[in-house]
């Protein structure tokens, strides 16, 4: 967390702030330093619980209204972790949501590689070269923690989940995912290698998406919300499936369409002997 350990505070409060404020704007830098900003109190206790690195913390006393928050400060303060505080103007400046909680967090990217991990039973993928709205992406690793899905492998360079309308869009939800960052070829010796299931979601799908029956630990594929997929990804599939629309009605955008996927993957998991809605 840059300044926050120099000798004088304001030097360490203004560094901060400025590498908050170009981490927000830049994904070159969140790429280059591998971080992210996280702000909220939701976000921020589930980072805490869920045992993201954290690099620092910037806290505005003032506007902090959360006791069990502010005993979590504390509590990682005295533990060692870098902590600035600053006046609620100076939150305010680098604070997106329309309303400043007073609490924010300097994150360390969680990428994992491919080859690192091990797909669980009874829960799903989902894979995306593109993705138009990061607000869509936010909320639709809601959805997937929501039912205990694994993640998201990202395909390429081009998805940032680190953006700041993804991470405020996800609300804490973030923290409950895996992420993975691989190519197209290394995806698929990864299905193979493990058996997995590889579905394309596009309306000229062979199938309603509602008819497939799903294996274990399918990863769907998701285009872009408006192109659909692309070449490459269509490559990847073993199956196509669609979701079915009333004719002239505009596609599903990729909250929605991924969402029905995860789900329907949910329920034929809950079909199974011994598993409980929760």
């Amino acid at each position: 967390m840059t300044g926050a350990r120099t000798g004088d505070p304001r030097c360490g409060v203004e560094q901060t702030l400025e590498q908050i404020a170009r981490l927000q704007h830049s994904r070159r830098e969140r790429d280059a330093r591998g971080l992210y900003y996280a702000e909220g109190v939701r976000n921020f206790v589930s980072a805490v619980d869920h045992g993201a690195e954290i690099e620092g913390v910037v806290v505005s006393e003032r506007l902090l209204t959360s006791g069990v928050t502010r005993q979590l400060v504390r509590k990682l303060r005295a533990g060692g972790l870098p902590t600035v505080s600053v006046s609620p103007e100076q939150f305010r400046g680098v604070c997106k949501s329309e309303r400043a909680s007073g609490i924010g967090a300097i994150l360390r990217y969680p990428l994992r590689p491919l080859h690192g991990v091990q797909p669980r039973k009874g829960t799903c993928w989902v894979a995306l070269t593109q993705v138009r709205s990061p607000g869509n992406l936010g909320s639709l690793i809601r959805t997937s923690a929501a039912v205990g899905g694994a993640g998201f492998i990202l395909v390429g360079g081009a998805v940032d989940p680190f953006d700041p309308s993804v991470v405020r869009a996800s609300m804490g939800s973030l923290f409950r995912q895996t992420f993975v960052r691989t190519g197209a070829p290394q995806l698929l010796h990864f299905a193979r290698r493990h058996r997995l299931q590889l579905v394309g979601v596009s309306p000229d799908g062979d199938a309603d998406y509602d008819a497939v029956r799903y294996r274990s630990t399918p990863i769907f594929v998701l285009g872009d919300e408006r192109r659909g997929l692309d070449p490459e990804q269509r490559r990847l599939c073993q199956q196509l499936v669609r979701i079915p629309m009333l004719p002239g009605t505009d596609s599903l955008n990729l909250a929605v369409a991924g969402s029905l996927m995860i789900y329907e993957a949910f329920r034929h998991v809950r079909a199974r002997p011994g598993v409980h809605s929760v």
